[in-house]
């Protein structure tokens, strides 16, 4: 079954979508005709991207700042009417021991991974419950489950999230606003290689292969359509399974 994907008209928010899966469904997104904008504090590859594609515009924003993030979510519902999709990518992932943490570090990771989710949600449920229409999406990972060697920040705040939107996503079923979870499985992102050295990166790649951030495009559009008839539920993909060049993103976009 060959499936198109037809953004025409949609708003979609995308935190952390600067870099790795989120701006390659940024890219994806704006060529399937959706008006997309990033959230994020890279501002050198998040101008490049807004520059490169008519679609997309770049908004700079430390997401664990709630003002900021009601701001600027205030300011794309004021100029575009409406914000259709949200897709909650921005996270940090600093890899050492839970003792040897500093709490400064420790509430970093949970401002950014956990209450960032929190504020941007917050900035645009108003909005989508009024209008009744909304596809929110934020990341999980295996390591909420399994936990993993100098994880423990970024995994706890994985399983935060499992929690957090499988209830809210009942809160605001009844307004037909769907809220999901996407665990991408290990992806080469600057991140991954960044967390993921030597013999890390080694075992990911023997055991679970090592896809692209053009592999998790295709679920994320799914998530985001209106055939997803679904809510908190968690879209799981556990093993790496690429995209060939005969099954290429392209063949998405309407």
């Amino acid at each position: 079954m060959k499936v198109k994907f037809d953004a025409s008209g949609d708003v979609i928010v995308i935190t952390g979508g600067a870099n790795g899966i989120c701006r390659a469904l940024a890219i994806a997104s704006s060529r399937a005709g959706a008006s997309v904008s990033i959230l994020d504090i890279d501002v050198e590859k998040g101008e490049a991207l807004a520059k490169a594609y008519n679609g997309i515009e770049f908004h700079q924003v430390d997401i664990s700042d709630r003002d900021q993030v009601f701001q600027i979510i205030n300011d794309i519902e004021q100029r575009h009417g409406k914000v259709d999709g949200l897709v909650c990518g921005a996270a940090i992932q600093p890899r050492l021991n839970a003792d040897d943490t500093d709490p400064a570090l420790w509430r970093k990771i949970m401002d950014v991974n956990v209450h960032g989710v929190m504020w941007v949600y917050q900035a645009v449920a108003k909005g989508m419950k009024e209008r009744k229409r909304g596809s929110i999406i934020a990341f999980s990972s295996g390591l909420s489950l399994t936990g993993w060697p100098k994880a423990a920040g970024y995994a706890s705040t994985k399983g935060a999230l499992n929690a957090f939107v499988k209830s809210v996503a009942k809160e605001v079923a009844e307004s037909r606003v769907k809220f999901n979870l996407i665990a991408p499985g290990v992806i080469d992102t600057p991140q991954y290689r960044a967390a993921n050295e030597g013999n890390d990166n080694d075992h990911w790649k023997g055991n679970l292969g090592v896809g692209g951030p053009e592999d998790v495009v295709g679920p994320l559009m799914f998530l985001l359509s209106d055939a997803a008839s679904m809510t908190s539920g968690t879209l799981s993909r556990d093993f790496a399974y690429p995209l060939s060049p005969e099954n290429s993103i392209d063949d998405f976009i309407n």
